[in-house]
This record gives C-alpha cells, structure tokens and sequence, in this order.
C-alpha cells in the first residue's frame, strides 16, 4: 500500500498544520497545509531544505547545512493523514513540499479520502506530470518555476513541455521568485515563450527575513506594475518568521 512520506516540524511528528495562506492568489486564507518530503530539485536558498538536503546529499545551499533523515521524515498512510487534515475544521487544503508531485498515487489516495467539500492546492516547481488519477482532484496549482538564481541547470527546472501544459491550464498559477532585477528579465522570456497569461502570473521576492522582503518589495512591486503582472509578498515570513508548521 502507497503511503505518504512528510517533512516533519520535530522528530516524529508530521509537519501538518493550520495557518494562513502567505503566498500568491489565496494569501491570508484560512488553511491546511500538509508538507511533504523529496525534492527532484535543489534551489540554493531554498527555505525547506529539511526536505531534501539529508545527510549525505552534496547538491548546494547557502546554508551548507544538512540534516538527519530519520529526525526530519515521517511515514504515514494517506487515509490517516486525511483524518489529521479534517480534524482541524478547515475547508482548503494546501499541499506543499519538497515536490508533492513526485508521491502523486499517495497523494490521491489522502485528497480522496478527505471526501467531497475542500479546495484543494497543491504547490509544485513544475516540473512533474501530475497524473489522470491525482489532477481530476486539483482546484488549484500553484507552479513555482526555478529560475537560475535558484541554482538548478534548466534543463532540469524549465522543462518546455510541462511549462506549456501549466500555461494551457486555468487551474495553474504561476509564481516566480525573485532576487535581483536581473531576475525579471528571464520571466519575462518565460512568459512571452510559453503563452503565460499575465493575469496569471506572481512575481514574488525571495528572501527569509522581514527587511529583506520589503526591500525587495519596493523595486519588485513598481515592476510588476510595469509588466502588468501580479505581485505577492510572503505573509507568513512577516507575522511567523522562518520556522516550520506556520
């Protein structure tokens, strides 16, 4: 039987919790979030690295920090996993990652567990078929492509098939992080290769700190204005700081 394998907020226990949205279309809405572990891909500043970066793992971070497998993964079966979700009352559920896509069957399984009455998000790097069996249960993806500030070779990241599906679905939102200026130049490539309709499209900036997001914030903000796309802040960085579960 598939099951599910979760980031965890301390050793043992799933990182599943209910919190605001912080990011992008539904930001400041009430939400489940269920954070899974695996990632196929490794950004350098990457603010979940606990999912990925194990022991032993030499792709890059600017933290140069790894961390124990057994400490930051659980193994639970989706349908209990289910249960955790509808015990908190709350009707959206984001799922996020690491990459949720690559546990799409498990994936499935919980999100059909939860039965009829939620919204369902899931936040991807974009770069995994979803899955006849997972996307009938999708309201809403949340693609966050890897520019290549992220580090990753773009190949790998900007995959030109997936990025035209995501952009050919309504459901998909796109969302770019950004650390430079420098940065908006490749979405804008992006945005004009691909088809990406603006009204669908977040420019985002990155950063872990409060003074760092509103610094960027200031520049981002006007060229967003400029390009016509839509700008997000990261909510949960300014009311929680960068710590797990919130």
């Amino acid at each position: 039987m598939t099951r599910l394998v979760l980031a965890t907020t301390t050793p043992g226990e799933a990182e599943i919790f209910a919190s605001l949205q912080g990011e992008g279309a539904s930001i400041g809405r009430p939400s489940v979030f269920v954070r899974l572990s695996r990632c196929n891909l490794a950004c350098h500043w990457c603010d979940t690295a606990y999912t990925w970066r194990f022991a032993g793992d030499s792709r890059p971070h600017r933290d140069d920090r790894t961390f124990e497998r057994r400490d930051n993964q659980v193994t639970l079966d989706p349908v209990e996993v289910a249960a955790q979700v509808m015990a908190f009352g709350v009707p959206r559920l984001v799922v996020t990652g690491g990459e949720p896509l690559l546990q799409a069957p498990a994936l499935a399984r919980m999100i059909t567990a939860l039965g009829a009455g939620f919204h369902v998000e899931v936040e991807t790097n974009g770069t995994v078929t979803p899955g006849p069996a997972l996307d009938g249960l999708i309201d809403q993806y949340n693609v966050s492509p890897k520019l290549a500030h992220s580090g990753n070779a773009s190949e790998l990241a900007l995959i030109p098939e997936r990025l035209s599906a995501w952009a050919a679905d309504p459901r998909a939102l796109f969302k770019f992080v950004i650390a430079t200026p420098d940065d908006l130049n490749e979405v804008k490539t992006l945005e004009q290769t691909y088809a990406i309709p603006p009204e669908r499209l977040f420019v985002m900036p990155e950063g872990t700190h409060s003074q760092t997001l509103r610094q960027r914030s200031r520049w981002l903000a006007e060229a967003a204005m400029q390009a016509g796309w839509r700008f997000t802040d990261r909510l949960h960085i300014h009311l929680y700081g960068d710590t797990r579960g919130t």
